[in-house]
């Protein structure tokens, strides 16, 4: 039986970077939940007919709540529509995919997953960065960095992180000094390169190079804000050498 739901990465940004099984989801597609960090453009694939559901997050003002999420997509299938779930990135990397799906197994609803390039990897290489490297980096982990210490959200084990050779952090920006201060404190020299992309992918794109000591300010100091991914690492200095797309760039302090 085909599927009645579609779960999408939409990719990093760019919309040349949707798959062509993505694309044909889209196109097939009667009724579209789509998040913020979705490029619009690629709505314009739709069919003409098709319905647009806004289900954007961000700090303090979300388009749906996640349990009205689950409802629609639901009541969307029950009266007889196929749906798409439109994310940006992959939508099992920190997309909360898995929960959508499991609100649809136990409906009875059939559904697809179709994997999407994540912003962890993708932002990195249009910085000129690669996550691993055969001189620098044999491991590489991704990471939510917007979990708090203080309101007893912070679940990550800097100790095993902090010997990991590449950390992508996602959402993060806000929480920029807690995490260099954990990496620090559990053993990653103050000097380690930092690399910041801001919406990555994008003509909008910017990266600024710093380290563990610095790029807390330098954060502050260009309002540097969501998107944008935290990279740290020895890679971050390759690229020095590999840098290829056009932005505006930010040097070491």
């Amino acid at each position: 039986m085909s599927a009645q739901v579609f779960i999408v990465g939409a990719g990093p940004g760019d919309p040349k970077l949707l798959t062509l099984r993505g694309l044909e989801c889209i196109q097939q597609a009667d009724v579209i939940l789509y998040d913020r960090l979705v490029n619009p453009a690629l709505l314009n694939y739709a069919k003409e007919t098709a319905q647009f559901i806004y289900c954007g997050k961000e700090p303090g003002n979300h388009g749906l709540i996640q349990e009205e999420i689950h409802r629609v997509l639901v009541e969307k299938v029950q009266a007889g529509f196929t749906v798409l779930r439109l994310k940006g990135g992959d939508p099992f990397v920190f997309g909360r995919g898995a929960e959508e799906a499991a609100v649809l197994r136990k409906a009875n609803i059939d559904y697809e997953i179709v994997p999407g390039i994540t912003a962890g990897i993708a932002a990195p290489a249009y910085a000129g960065i690669p996550v691993t490297h055969r001189d620098y980096a044999a491991s590489f982990a991704i990471v939510t960095g917007h979990g708090r210490a203080e309101k007893g959200q912070d679940f990550i084990n800097w100790q095993a992180i902090s010997h990991i050779d590449t950390v992508a952090f996602y959402m993060s920006v806000g929480n920029i000094e807690h995490i260099t201060a954990r990496l620090i404190e559990h053993g990653k020299h103050k000097e380690t390169p930092v690399a910041v992309i801001e919406w990555g992918t994008t003509d909008k794109q910017r990266t600024m190079i710093g380290t563990l000591q610095t790029i807390s300010k330098q954060i502050e100091q260009e309002a540097i804000q969501n998107p944008a991914m935290i990279l740290v690492g020895e890679v971050v200095n390759v690229r020095e050498d590999i840098a290829w797309f056009t932005e505006r760039v930010y040097e070491r302090c």
